[in-house]
């Protein structure tokens, strides 16, 4: 490789995060990048990202073998897992894919070997779980044989601004050696430099509370909204009085969904609850934003009752399904939460999100199209979710969430 660093790189987990990171590394020299999905690296092959984030330019100007062969593992020294973290059906941490790819990585893992993971959990997971298979599964011994460091992602789905060069990079690593290895590889391509956290633990949780902190701050919001909806008072005007203190800080209410910030704090309430401490305000937090699509759905039930539309056989419209604007993630998209609110009461509901026009049906209702939509008449429209491309369409609305 031409970096300084002299390391040859793998990427393993080509989503959100490892394909931007992928293409990050690919622009400045030749990297591997593997995924079990035969379906995502036939696409990326063709230059195509179904999650819309990178057009197909810069996925071929990219120097990245992509594979669904793990062997490229053993032909590397430095691996990256960007792997999903998500929750269980009991908000417990789901690490099964994550544990996979620890497996897969230490039976081809070769002696000398860097690995660091960027997969959001709980503070001690990397050296608790994923070091010790990848150790089994090797044969090889920790930071004798081969090296670990956690680094972890700040990627932001649909920000065409704050891309992965431009945010400071969090590295870290098993040991002074480990670290300024780390700190060389991210640093070749990241603008916006490197900080070095002081281990592997610290990373872990400076990762975690950023999401917990946000997740928070909302769940004010929400409260306040439902306190202020109460008194007759509408919260968007306070908060542009409140907001012209120097110190304000400013966060708005809305639906908390996707696959961080609605999932994150789980992994820190577990591993808290754990070490025997019930964590009252995070897990509040959670309660109150999981709450806020019923809310939602509460007032939107009121607004047709007050129109004198029936909710039996009445055609409900729905512009915008994926859990934030000008993302086609759908992942844990709290529209979906209000739609089944609306369908349990006989609506009849159709979607048309122009993001996701790709998908013929989405959380089993129709996702019509542009004309469609034109030519369409329902009781009722609900701009779920402000999509640049929903501007137009959402001045029509009968009731705009959050």
């Amino acid at each position: 490789m031409p970096e300084a660093h002299g390391r040859k790189i793998c990427i393993v987990g080509l989503g959100y995060v490892g394909l931007p990171l992928a293409i990050a590394f690919g622009r400045r020299g030749h990297v591997y990048g593997y995924d079990t999905s035969e379906k995502r690296i036939s696409e990326l092959m063709r230059g195509f990202d179904r999650n819309g984030e990178l057009d197909g330019s810069r996925i071929r100007e990219a120097q990245i073998n992509f594979t669904t062969d793990p062997a490229v593992i053993s032909e590397s020294d430095f691996i990256i897992a960007a792997i999903p973290t998500p929750v269980d059906e009991g908000k417990r941490p789901d690490m099964r894919m994550l544990e996979d790819a620890s497996r897969t990585i230490g039976r081809h893992l070769r002696k000398g070997s860097i690995v660091v993971f960027e997969s959001t959990v709980y503070p001690g997971a990397t050296e608790e779980i994923c070091i010790p298979l990848i150790e089994k599964e090797s044969g090889l011994k920790h930071i004798r044989d081969f090296k670990s460091g956690y680094s972890p992602e700040r990627i932001n789905p649909g920000d065409r601004e704050h891309t992965v060069e431009s945010i400071v990079k969090i590295v870290s690593g098993c040991d002074a050696g480990a670290l300024d290895t780390i700190a060389a590889v991210y640093g070749s391509v990241i603008r916006a430099g490197v900080y070095r956290a002081p281990s592997i633990r610290v990373a872990e949780a400076a990762k975690i509370i950023e999401n917990v902190q946000r997740d928070i701050n909302i769940a004010l919001m929400n409260e306040l909204k439902i306190i202020l909806d109460c008194m007759g008072i509408d919260i968007g005007e306070v908060l542009k009085a409140a907001g012209t203190k120097w110190n304000f800080i400013g966060f708005h209410p809305g639906l908390v969904g996707g696959h961080c910030i609605g999932v994150d704090p789980y992994y820190l309430a577990y591993k808290s609850e754990v070490m025997g401490h019930h964590p009252e305000m995070i897990l509040a937090g959670r309660r109150i934003n999981d709450d806020m699509p019923k809310y939602v759905a509460s007032l939107i039930v009121k607004d047709m009752i007050r129109k004198g539309i029936r909710f039996g056989g009445s055609k409900v419209l729905v512009l915008g399904a994926t859990f934030k604007p000008n993302v086609k993630d759908l992942r844990n998209s709290k529209v979906e939460d209000i739609i089944s609110e609306l369908k349990a009461r006989g609506c009849t509901v159709d979607i048309h999100d122009p993001v996701v026009d790709d998908r013929k049906e989405i959380f089993g209702c129709r996702n019509i199209s542009r004309e469609e939509l034109e030519s369409g008449k329902y009781d009722y429209v609900i701009l779920a979710v402000k999509h640049d491309k929903l501007r137009d369409a959402g001045k029509r609305s009968d009731f705009v969430v959050l």
